[in-house]
């Protein structure tokens, strides 16, 4: 029946209109403040090493024709999250090895995501000014600007692409729909839930067969590849999240099997004040559009918002960090779906963008720039000095917060005082800011090491200033 439809479904999405055009200035206009946004937090050193470093690291190796080993965590990227969407991103660091691609890419993909809102809204039968209040619904949806601040995941790349999957799903657009799936579960291996889950949906609400049956056996399939074969493969050990869950078990078969046999434990977990706040925040920046009508397409949203709550880990319940993006899609969905019947508790553009905005001004963190990411501004300018002096690619330790500016070479870490112990010999640099010695860091640590380096033989003080130091070795 799918592909009988197809034509006309196809014929449904509405010609190119002033409403459209306007809509591509917003996103584009929102791409670039993103885009700012990420590049000064960069440039003012509050990125980290974990995660921009990482990634940054991994894809400039990749680039170069090297094994992308991470030396912040010891083993191929591939070993953390089965992300191959970073061989792709490559190809941009074959033109200039840059992380301000990755800020260019985040900015980007992010935006896009309000074309796909607005296109699926028009595909729905509503009105062009009420398509776009909801596309702008998805710009000042506070997790959005708030994750680019946050160093670069490739997992947001996901996010206009599941968009994109439920369009193409929509339309009929099998071949568009399977490409967009695999951009998704190129970018990690917990986005296969999410695809199974949207699988369900469409199989079952949405009665495409196809599309549906396609997503449940490319998740599932996925799912098992990643976790029990490519992780272990290039880490060495279990994903890495199963730690945040180790009171339901030490692997994800333990932590299965405690979830279908020991409900009570998972209740305990699940009954908190944490996790209703966490839910308050996730739902009320689209609750005026919510209602009992409009409850199917957030069973694509079940797993994600189900690992959020099942875990200890604070940042998983916050709307700062990127773990809630996968559910993003589907509520957006359920909101569509209300105003699509009629039923939404809000319908006019102008109250529904006056909702978006407040909850915007009241989540996103955008004062950050007034306050906290002013922080190291006393040392900014002797900082940049000292990291214009590193002129090979030799090994570097440093900050946490320097690392990310320094990860264009095989070998980088970070200062860390629960690690006292450091092998001089394995790095030809030391750039350490006493004053502001970075996370996992404090300035007793950072001084330490600065008196160990100014006694060491094979060592010479290259730059000092504003309690910055940079040593290189002889």
């Amino acid at each position: 029946m799918e592909s009988k439809n197809t034509t006309k479904e196809a014929i449904a999405v509405p010609p190119i209109t002033p409403q459209h055009k306007t809509l591509m200035c917003v996103t584009c206009a929102s791409a670039l403040i993103l885009f700012v946004c990420s590049a000064s937090r960069h440039i003012l050193f509050q990125s980290t090493a974990f995660d921009l470093a990482i990634f940054d690291q991994a894809v400039y190796l990749i680039s170069q024709g090297e094994t992308p080993i991470s030396s912040l965590m010891g083993f191929h990227i591939l070993g953390d999250h089965a992300a191959f969407i970073f061989y792709p991103l490559a190809l941009l660091y074959l033109i200039h090895p840059s992380v301000y691609w990755l800020f260019a890419v985040q900015a980007l993909v992010l935006a896009s995501g309000a074309v796909f809102t607005g296109y699926i809204a028009f595909h729905r039968g509503l009105k062009a000014d009420i398509a776009i209040a909801l596309a702008v619904t998805y710009l000042l949806y506070p997790l959005v600007f708030n994750v680019n601040l946050f160093d670069f995941h490739p997992e947001v790349i996901a996010l206009p692409a599941l968009l994109g999957a439920i369009l193409a799903a929509q339309l009929g657009q099998i071949g568009w729909f399977c490409w967009a799936i695999l951009i998704v579960l190129a970018c990690k291996e917990v986005l296969s839930l999410t695809v199974v889950a949207m699988g369900v949906w469409l199989l079952i609400c949405e009665k495409r067969r196809w599309c549906g049956a396609i997503a449940i056996f490319a998740g599932i399939s996925w799912f098992l590849i990643s976790t029990q074969v490519i992780i272990p493969f290039f880490s060495g050990k279990e994903v890495a999240a199963v730690g945040r869950y180790s009171y339901l078990g030490n692997s994800i078969g333990e932590i299965a099997q405690n979830l279908l046999l020991n409900p009570g434990l998972v209740l305990g977990k699940i009954l908190s004040l944490a996790n209703l706040g966490y839910l308050v925040l996730l739902f009320i920046p689209v609750a005026w559009g919510l209602s009992v009508y409009s409850l199917k397409p957030l069973i694509g949203a079940i797993p994600c918002i189900a690992l959020n709550i099942l875990t200890d880990y604070q940042a998983q319940k916050d709307l700062i960090h990127q773990y809630s993006l996968p559910a993003l899609p589907f509520l957006l969905l359920a909101v569509i779906s209300s105003l699509s019947v009629g039923k939404a508790w809000v319908q006019n553009k102008r109250a529904i963008i006056l909702w978006s905005l407040v909850t915007f001004l009241l989540l996103a963190k955008f004062t950050y720039f007034g306050d906290r990411y002013l922080e190291y501004a006393d040392t900014w300018q002797a900082t940049n000095q000292a990291i214009s002096q590193i002129q090979t690619q030799g090994g570097v330790m440093t900050t946490a917060e320097i690392a990310p500016h320094l990860a264009h070479r095989q070998l980088i870490k970070f200062t860390n005082a629960e690690t006292p112990s450091v092998n001089l010999q394995e790095f030809d640099y030391f750039l350490l800011n006493v004053r502001h010695p970075g996370w996992a860091s404090n300035s007793e640590f950072a001084q330490i090491l600065v008196d160990k380096l100014q006694k060491a033989p094979e060592f010479s003080l290259k730059y000092q200033q504003d309690d910055v130091y940079l040593f290189s070795k002889k």
